[in-house]
């Protein structure tokens, strides 16, 4: 469990952050996003204890954060959006190095270095982390954050720069953390995968949390359903109606609010000789959310 509490950061007058409240629930993945500078890595760097809030209060598994940095570090592996990898060793070489770091046995440093390399799809052959791709030094780096099995994971743009199929493997090896009972804060500006992972959304503006909650939950403060009516017409010369529509390289759209716009808005386009085509219902995306939070 976790509880943020009133958490500000402030470098000189600049408040980085001001005033993050939130809880979460062990084996949850919580996203959180917001424009650039609004605070998402100092809020993950103040929860990996890398840096100290000016002001409030963070507890982990009932340790405060604040008083006691050291103590949760043990249960806590961090992935910065940057990973400086030591390139002249080998993938196995540098994993064992960190296995000893953690105090692992050399047994237990084989077997969990062999579940990792199965479990990320990281085959590197021997060969020095320097000669690996983009995608693969990533892998490596996450690989590096687990080598000690904690339970909460703090993931700054883990797929930030990887090709599409890398960024997916990536993006379901995460979502399985939370299968196996654990805990993972990641940021991300790839808001279709915060959709998709993550159980708690937390939206920051300017260092504060100007939204916070399911995906539900958001898609109602930000606007309820909509439904968009998909139309052709049979002479676009001559089609005429009060609807509002858009039209765009042939294909013909209008939208309605409620049931009761959607039922009007068809009955008229049929009565002005519209063929309707589909209609889809459409929740707001996080996308549009931050567009309508604004900078």
């Amino acid at each position: 469990m976790i509880t943020a509490r009133s958490l500000v950061k402030h470098y000189g007058d600049f408040p980085a952050l001001d005033g993050v409240t939130f809880d979460l629930d062990d084996a949850r993945i919580l996203g959180v996003i917001g424009h650039n500078g609004a605070g998402k890595t100092t809020l993950l760097k103040i929860m990996a204890g890398l840096i100290s809030p000016t002001a409030g209060s963070l507890v982990v598994d009932g340790v405060d954060v604040v008083r006691r940095p050291l103590d949760p570090k043990r249960n806590l592996g961090y992935l910065p959006e940057e990973s400086r990898l030591y390139e002249t060793m080998t993938t196995d070489a540098y994993l064992a190095f960190f296995g000893e770091i953690y105090g692992l046995t050399k047994a237990a440093i084989r077997e969990r270095r062999d579940e990792l390399l199965d479990s990320l799809a990281l085959d590197a052959d021997g060969k020095k982390i320097g000669e690996l791709s983009k995608g693969m030094k990533r892998k490596v780096a996450i690989a590096r954050s687990l080598m000690h099995d904690p339970g909460l994971l703090i993931y700054d743009e883990p797929t930030s720069g990887l090709d599409p199929m890398t960024s997916r493997s990536v993006l379901d090896y995460v979502k399985s953390l939370r299968e196996r009972g654990k805990t993972v804060i990641f940021s991300a500006h790839n808001l279709f995968q915060v959709e998709e992972a993550c159980d708690l959304v937390l939206i920051l503006r300017r260092g504060k949390v100007v939204a916070k909650g399911t995906m539900p939950e958001l898609r109602e403060t930000f606007g309820s359903l909509t439904y968009q009516v998909f139309f052709r017409v049979p002479d676009p010369a001559a089609f005429a109606t009060a609807v509002d529509y858009a039209a765009s390289d042939g294909r013909y759209l209008a939208e309605a609010r409620s049931v009761e716009d959607l039922n009007r808005t068809t009955a008229a386009l049929a009565a002005d000789g519209a063929t309707i085509e589909r209609i889809e219902s459409h929740y707001p995306t996080l996308e549009e959310m931050l567009l309508k939070i604004g900078r």
